[in-house]
């Protein structure tokens, strides 16, 4: 889908498309982008934005262009450092936490 978009359209496209086809209000877009300035990200979040999505992202630095981007009900976990591999260091760690936190909530127990 990435390359098919990407050439028939635009790499800036290629996660709003998908976003477009398949999200739904009420879907949340987990949203990564190290810079914060992601042109790619921007576009899948106005996408989810039009779509009644809500949008949980990571970024890294100042949280650049998508911590302006965001609503009032999305959440930004903004890792405030400089050097990209710390923040994706970081961002690691809270997916792997955001795992646990669904399947603890979905399923339960151990």
């Amino acid at each position: 889908a990435l390359t098919a978009i990407g050439n028939d359209y635009d790499f800036d496209m290629i996660f709003s498309k998908q976003v477009r086809a398949l999200g739904r209000s009420g879907d949340v877009l987990l949203a990564i982008s190290t810079s914060g300035n992601s042109s790619n990200v921007l576009e899948a979040i106005g996408a989810a934005h039009e779509r009644g999505m809500r949008v949980v992202a990571l970024t890294g630095k100042d949280g650049g262009k998508i911590a302006a981007k965001l609503q009032n009900e999305d959440i930004l976990l903004n890792v405030p450092h400089q050097r990209t591999a710390r923040i994706q260091e970081v961002h690691i760690l809270l997916i792997h936490a955001l795992c646990d936190c669904i399947d603890q909530t979905l399923f339960g127990g151990a």
